[in-house]
């Protein structure tokens, strides 16, 4: 199938946003008896594939995990090789990203990075804040819990100071006060690898989406197993708490 049938074929069930677990660059790196800094480097040439397919197909957000608030317990040297990997794949992507008409944003707690790494990530969204197509977003730093607590510790501050009142507060407040509030919520979860859990990642984001599993090692996931993934998407009914009755009455309506 061509790339302008294929996205015929999903045209109408594109997921808005995409969201990604980018699981088994180490074990692809192993089953090669390679360093597993090997994987990571070969899993950002899969990445760019998968953001130039994305903005082919009119995907509006791809939310990528790279770094878990939890990864700081991996081996200090693979932390420092990934440290540095981000490093080089910003200085030598955002060109890449401009041409693409891609918008940059890293969501996290950055202030644990060093600050060289913190000044090319503003620098990388400083350059790319002007582009009108896909909107990439890397967690990096991140936790979904971490994201809910920073959130309601604004709220609580707030209310510390009587600004708000306590019954104010909803569901749509503490949501405009996560990391990604101007972003459409995910329609579609990815996680390759073979793991099939959510890993803290956008817990409160995550509610609604359809979760899609894969055992293939993220350095293997390219456009084709995309396609497969959206396939999948495509054949969802997605009821947001509605009967199946109710959904087809609504778009016949």
């Amino acid at each position: 199938m061509s790339e302008g049938e294929q996205a015929q074929e999903y045209h109408g069930k594109l997921p808005r946003h995409i969201a990604i677990i980018m699981d088994g660059n180490g074990r692809w790196a192993k089953q090669r008896h390679m360093p597993r800094v090997a994987g990571h480097r070969a899993g950002v040439e899969s990445l760019r594939s998968i953001i130039q397919r994305c903005g082919e197909l009119g995907v509006e957000a791809l939310t990528l995990f790279a770094f878990s608030s939890e990864n700081w317990r991996r081996p200090e040297q693979e932390v420092g090789l990934l440290m540095e990997l981000f490093i080089i794949a910003l200085q030598r992507e955002t060109k890449k990203l401009n041409a693409r008409n891609v918008r940059l944003r890293v969501i996290g707690d950055l202030s644990r990075f060093s600050d060289k790494l913190q000044k090319e990530i503003s620098k990388a969204e400083e350059q790319t804040k002007a582009n009108t197509g896909l909107l990439l977003a890397v967690a990096a730093n991140y936790g979904g819990r971490w994201d809910i607590t920073h959130a309601v510790k604004k709220l609580a501050f707030q209310l510390e100071k009587g600004d708000l009142a306590a019954a104010a507060v909803d569901e749509n407040m503490i949501r405009q006060h996560l990391c990604m509030a101007d972003m459409p919520e995910p329609d579609l979860f990815i996680r390759t690898g073979g793991e099939q859990r959510i890993s803290n990642f956008l817990l409160w984001q995550l509610a609604y989406s359809e979760l899609y599993f894969t055992d293939v090692l993220w350095p293997d996931f390219d456009p084709q197993q995309l396609g497969t993934a959206l396939a999948w998407f495509a054949s969802r009914q997605r009821r947001f708490g509605r009967t199946g009755d109710q959904v087809e009455q609504i778009k016949r309506a």
